[in-house]
């Protein structure tokens, strides 16, 4: 085993910063992967999934989401 140290991040280039958000997301898939979703994560969707049956929710559109979140921002 070799160990690796890693800079602060406020040290990092973008490049860097980038390389490293790379491989937490990889090492954060593979664990995903073997691990089960959590109990609760499966009664949200069946909630989400009723709410879109019985009309109390709905989808919107990306368009909608994106003008939302400028209304959001401004």
């Amino acid at each position: 085993m070799t160990v690796q140290t890693i800079p602060p991040v406020t040290e990092m280039t973008t490049a860097e910063l980038d390389e490293l958000i790379e491989a937490l997301q990889e090492v954060r898939f593979i664990r995903s992967e073997r691990e089960a979703p959590p109990e609760w994560h499966g009664e949200v969707l069946r909630q989400r999934e009723e709410a879109l049956k019985n009309g109390t929710d709905r989808f919107i559109s990306l368009d909608d989401v994106e003008k939302r979140l400028r209304e959001r921002v401004r």
